[in-house]
């Protein structure tokens, strides 16, 4: 097999001279080139007179509409930024060399016959999981896929480029979504190297989708795609300041999407704001006769997630607040504290200290049931996927033993190697035990939090302040605050919107999560509390923080082990 290991960050003179040859006017183009040089700062965001660093679809569109800016302009835009400020994030694995060819059918389309959805020409960076049948690789950043070929998009790439949205490029991740070592490094890839948060760049992006996380929080693109098995949309969501939505399981299909386990993986937006949110789920949202799981979303998958934003939505809601995944964090629960106090403010009523009772036996069996199927389920992907490339995990483990330089110059393989082991067998009983109390014990507790309380959401944490990445070493979980596993395992709705700072510099997030199907409810309080607060600050690109004192986050917790896929 021949290994290509380069990263494809392609230049934007071939796709431009594509987009020409549909008709596009030269001098359209050649504005759309001059976009401001990338300094330190980040470089300048105003195209067309519309700031892109704080516009959302809505605004672009009007923009479009009224010819201050065109498809084309934004994709050149943008494939110029990835090209100046890439080489410091890592955030982008490669860029679709047919993106500038597919901006200039939007334009035209959009002259022609008008706008399909608030996507219309609209540039999307997705998680390198995610399937394309183009030009674009799939690879789940490893060389292992580099000559994989999807016979066909993944469905949700199906319904955002039916929406005319543009396929950019694929964003870097944690390589498998994070499911191959004990001791990885959160963002790193063979194939793309090692993530790195833009407000300081000596800290981790966290979870599996960091490249979309960063992607999306340094306007690398205008939304991003995530994908999240327990806590990979949210965490670097948090991390990064900037909004996730991790959806009930089955509202968005998985079908082309690299699988850990078919019961808790789903793919979600990452944006720089709720709106932007809203309006990519409304695209990707739907059932697909390829995934079972969508099938009992039927009713749901027609909702406008855009209708669901309202400044005021917090009046006269109740409010849970789960302080179980801040251990012993003084930071974060002062953070927790200011957003009790502000929901309050709003209107809300908040019920502190809400119980989610049998979590232990949710947490304890997540683990060994997502290890049978994820053999299971990379086995079906693999096999359903043309190309050269291993056949099933025990061919990846033999690959990354062969390619031990490239694959595991840091960190080794101990998640495949534990999966592997196991049967892979979904019939098999100890299995289907593991699967019903990790989901049953999750659901039960969010349903009784609700329905003992009279709740219409529960908020907590997302994260902690990110830690300084360490190759050697691995993530560093001291003092780690996380609330995603709850919503998680249970298969349930969870966003996550910009709450504070640690420092003055990195992010924090809040989550708002709650019962099945309950996205309208979750978006239209995210939407709320966003517009009140008005947290999310551009990134500073710091090479580090000033001192070493400033690195701590006041948490006297000690270091345990966890993981984000």
């Amino acid at each position: 097999m021949t290994i290509n290991r380069r990263w494809t960050i392609r230049p934007v003179r071939s796709g431009l001279a594509a987009a020409l040859t549909l008709g596009l006017l030269l001098t359209s183009a050649a504005s759309a080139s001059a976009v401001p040089a990338v300094g330190s700062a980040g470089g300048g965001t105003v195209l067309g007179g519309v700031d892109l660093e704080t516009a959302t679809v809505l605004d672009l569109q009007q923009a479009i509409d009224r010819h201050r800016l065109s498809s084309v302009r934004l994709t050149v835009f943008y494939l110029n930024r990835i090209r100046s400020l890439n080489p410091r994030l890592h955030a982008v694995i490669e860029t679709n060399p047919d993106a500038l060819q597919d901006a200039a059918a939007s334009d035209v389309h959009r002259r022609q016959h008008g706008a399909r959805s608030a996507l219309e020409g609209i540039p999307v960076l997705l998680k390198d999981n995610v399937d394309t049948k183009d030009r674009q690789h799939t690879t789940a950043g490893s060389f292992a896929l580099i000559n994989a070929r999807p016979a066909r998009d993944a469905f949700l790439v199906q319904r955002l480029r039916a929406a005319g949205a543009i396929v950019l490029g694929k964003a870097n991740l944690s390589e498998w979504a994070n499911f191959r070592s004990l001791t990885s490094s959160s963002g790193w890839s063979g194939r793309g190297g090692q993530t790195n948060n833009p407000y300081v760049l000596d800290r981790n992006p966290c979870g599996s989708s960091s490249g979309s996380g960063v992607a999306a929080a340094a306007n690398l693109a205008t939304v991003t795609i995530g994908t999240e098995t327990d806590g990979s949309i949210v965490c670097p969501s948090g991390a990064n300041g900037i909004v996730g939505i991790k959806p009930t399981l089955g509202l968005v299909s998985r079908a082309g999407v690299v699988p850990i386990s078919a019961e808790q993986d789903t793919a979600g937006p990452m944006t720089r704001n709720v709106t932007d949110a809203a309006a990519v789920l409304s695209v990707i949202q739907g059932v697909d006769a390829r995934d079972p799981a969508t099938a009992p979303a039927g009713p749901f998958v027609g909702r406008d997630y855009l209708a669901a934003l309202n400044k005021n939505a917090l009046q006269g809601k109740r409010i849970g607040v789960w302080r179980g995944g801040i251990g012993d964090n003084a930071e974060v629960a002062a953070l927790l504290d200011a957003t009790v106090a502000k929901l309050r403010s709003l209107g809300a009523t908040v019920v502190d200290n809400v119980d989610l009772p049998g979590l232990d036996d949710a947490f304890n069996n997540e683990f060994p049931a997502l290890l049978t199927e994820f053999k299971h389920d990379i086995n079906a992907y693999l096999a359903g996927t043309p190309g050269s490339h291993p056949a099933d995990l025990a061919g990846l483990i033999a690959f990354n033993q062969a390619n031990a330089d490239i694959e595991m110059p840091f960190f080794q393989q101990e998640i495949f190697e534990i999966a592997e082991a196991t049967s892979g067998d979904l019939t098999d009983p100890a299995y289907l035990q593991q699967r019903a109390t990790a989901t049953g014990s999750a659901r039960a507790a969010i349903d009784t939090a609700i329905a003992t309380n009279n709740l219409s959401a529960i908020v907590a944490p997302t994260n902690n302040a990110a830690w300084v990445t360490n190759l050697q070493t691995g993530d560093d979980f001291t003092g780690f605050v996380s609330s995603s596993g709850p919503a998680a395992v249970a298969g349930y709705p969870n966003i996550t919107v910009p709450a504070g700072y640690s420092q003055g510099v990195l992010p924090l997030g809040m989550s708002f999560f709650g019962g099945r199907w309950s996205e309208p409810t979750l978006i239209s309080l995210g939407y709320a509390f966003e517009q009140a607060t008005n947290v999310r600050k551009p990134p500073t690109f710091l090479p580090t923080l000033p001192t070493l004192a400033a690195a701590s986050t006041g948490s006297t917790a000690t270091a345990t082990t966890h993981h984000l896929w």
